[in-house]
């Protein structure tokens, strides 16, 4: 799916696979290489990097939007952080990390305005591991009244396809 385009703004986006922040400066032309889940996988400078799709506009592209709703207070709606990581897709195949079962428990502190989450990978040596925890980083911050988000990789238990939801099994093609 190559296209070139030039970004329209600076925008945020992270290398892969080591997830490091980089900033894309305005007027930069950057080739589109994929684009799944609602993100972008793309070249700038000889260098592979993701943009969330939330920052898809800086790229000339639709963004996703992520909306929520204002409950009228200043606790951190666990509904919301989850909605969040619904968001969050795989970064190889458009299934997200909820349905995957990759995330394993999330703990809200109101007190800190912070979110844990304890999330795996579907193979330890996974490459792409910290593009995810960038992925979940980056979406989950943007629930209201979130100002931290600690992300845990844990591997106990190990993932296995059984943790997927049947939705997810059929759309990979592993329910029979």
């Amino acid at each position: 799916m190559q296209k070139m385009v030039v970004t329209q703004r600076a925008c945020p986006a992270r290398r892969v696979p080591s997830g490091e922040p980089v900033s894309i400066p305005d007027g930069q032309f950057i080739t589109i290489n994929q684009s799944l889940g609602g993100n972008y996988t793309v070249t700038w400078q000889g260098n592979m990097l993701r943009i969330d799709g939330t920052d898809a506009e800086a790229i000339g592209q639709q963004p996703e939007i992520l909306d929520f709703e204002d409950l009228g207070t200043d606790d951190i709606n666990e509904d919301q952080v989850w909605k969040a990581l619904d968001s969050v897709y795989d970064p190889e195949i458009p299934i997200s990390l909820v349905s995957l079962g990759l995330i394993y428990k999330v703990t809200l502190n109101q007190e800190e305005k912070s979110v844990v989450i304890n999330m795996t990978l579907t193979a330890p040596g996974c490459g792409m591991g910290p593009v995810l925890v960038g992925d979940v980083e980056y979406r989950v911050a943007k629930v209201p009244n979130v100002e931290v988000v600690k992300v845990e990789l844990v591997f106990d238990p190990p993932w296995s396809r059984e943790m997927m939801s049947e939705e997810a099994q059929l759309e990979a093609g592993l329910f029979f």
